[in-house]
């Protein structure tokens, strides 16, 4: 039943979902309407190291987006880490104020009303299975390549999670076959060595240049670099993408997806999609060996656009919202009574 008994508003009446990309730097919201177009776009610095202010921008973002398109059907929100179905808590984020921390009942409570909320990886991975890189294809690896390293699975248009809910968290794997100069690798900030995040990571990258050539260059920088001649720069790619290759061929034998799509910072590097598949051969444990690595259709909003989609889709991580959900919907249609 509806949370009031007024007619819908006209977003409400349109189906329009809110989708929030809930990034370590930035902030992203998207409305999109039943077909997928973006009718309303806003971005905001994220404020680190501050849950309350984390909690406020986004309360702000929503109403700024809502006074634009009137109000929404339902809100998703990407977010790094996990809400751990036991706890109903935060956990793994990158983000790292964010841990331990009721962030699912927290942002109820703040916004009026039920949140979706889904790890950015898997809202990553569901936006490009549903309408973008992967779409057609019956199951998806969606990769992150920014500030840190994850990934979400989509199969048969659904997100897995898994009932730990970390499916898809190759990132803190440590990386496979390693040689000795690699052997144990640099701390993670999750506090153990050698991870894949500590390896193919856009930071890593940089650190791993920075090692071998006392340069301190951006991945873009070294792609640059090395488009232009430099050995060395064209050293650097060359061992983030083995690295890289090796990590994904562990995933291709664990979940064995029909497609791959990179996304973040990294997935920029053209190089990466007619180099990967070859450089995952002698690692995959098939007969064909061979899997398709894809670039994202949507890039950056793809973490919004699959955040709209949990809403679409009713997909809902175990938030801990159920003891705040009726107050919620309650302040929520005061709310939206009130900018009738």
């Amino acid at each position: 039943m509806p949370a009031h008994d007024n007619p819908p508003h006209k977003g409400e009446a349109q189906g329009l979902q809110l989708g929030i990309d809930l990034g370590g730097t930035k902030i992203e919201g998207q409305v999109l309407d039943p077909y997928g177009r973006a009718q309303a776009i806003k971005r905001i610095p994220t404020p680190r190291e501050d849950y309350g202010g984390t909690l406020a921008a986004l309360v702000g973002l929503v109403s700024s987006l809502e006074a634009e398109v009137g109000p929404v059907a339902g809100i998703g929100v990407a977010m790094p880490g996990s809400i751990a179905p036991a706890s109903g808590r935060v956990q793994n984020a990158n983000s790292t104020w964010l841990n331990g921390r009721p962030f699912g009942k927290d942002l109820a409570r703040a916004v009026g009303r039920p949140v979706m909320l889904a790890n950015d990886a898997d809202c990553f991975a569901l936006s490009e299975a549903y309408d973008g890189a992967g779409q057609g294809a019956e199951s998806v690896f969606g990769v992150i390549l920014g500030t840190g390293c994850g990934g979400g699975l989509v199969v048969e248009g659904a997100l897995v999670r898994g009932p730990r809910a970390i499916a898809g968290e190759w990132g803190h794997n440590p990386l496979p076959w390693p040689s000795e100069d690699e052997y144990p690798g640099t701390r993670c900030w999750c506090g153990r060595r050698g991870c894949m995040e500590t390896w193919v990571s856009g930071p890593a990258l940089a650190r791993d240049h920075h090692q071998e050539t006392g340069q301190m260059m951006t991945g873009e920088e070294i792609a640059r670099a090395a488009q232009a001649g430099d050995a060395a720069a064209r050293a650097s790619l060359d061992r983030h993408a083995e690295r890289l290759a090796r990590g994904l061929a562990m995933v291709v034998n664990i979940l064995d997806p029909e497609v791959i799509v990179l996304g973040g910072g990294l997935s920029r590097l053209s190089h990466l999609y007619s180099e990967l598949p070859d450089l995952m051969r002698p690692h995959v444990f098939a007969e064909d060996p061979w899997i398709e690595v894809r670039p994202p259709r949507w890039g950056d909003a793809s973490g919004a656009r699959g955040a709209a989609r949990l809403v679409a889709t009713g997909v809902q991580e175990d938030s801990g919202q159920e003891a705040v959900g009726k107050d919620a919907q309650q302040q929520g249609a005061q709310r939206q009574d009130a900018q009738r």
